[in-house]
């Protein structure tokens, strides 16, 4: 097994908060079932991916710039650097090299992710988590 697979991780995955942990979930679940489909299937399924990423990363950009968060060029920037790549990949589907999207869904997709949830989205629950601190401390 790749140590990149396909599979929700407790220990890995889960940040703590259930709305980020429910998208992260649905996101490892959408990538498990590319990597099974079949070529009919698959475009489709990728579109589908696409479509749920850029969803998921406009409402983790309203998390960060509702709480002020310090680190929102960075992480938006990886954001849009990841869904620029999704969308030309998803040309490149279009246009039927799919061996090649394949090859990324399998290979760098999931380690991509496994290394944006434990630096870029820990680190913004940090900053979440701190700020309901401070908010109940406050009231």
């Amino acid at each position: 097994m790749s140590k990149h697979s396909a599979a929700w991780d407790k220990t890995r995955h889960t940040l703590g908060m259930a709305e980020m942990d429910a998208t992260h979930h649905d996101f490892i679940a959408q990538v498990a079932t590319l990597i099974a489909a079949d070529n009919a299937e698959f475009p489709a399924l990728f579109q589908a991916l696409v479509i749920h990423t850029a969803a998921h990363f406009k409402a983790e950009g309203v998390l960060m710039r509702e709480s002020k968060y310090r680190g929102l060029p960075e992480h938006e920037g990886e954001h849009h650097r990841v869904l620029g790549e999704l969308q030309q990949l998803n040309r490149t589907l279009k246009r039927g090299h799919l061996p090649l999207v394949r090859a990324y869904v399998k290979e760098g997709l999931m380690e991509w992710f496994d290394t944006h949830v434990a630096m870029m989205d820990a680190a913004l629950v940090m900053h979440l988590r701190k700020q309901q601190q401070e908010s109940t401390t406050e009231a």
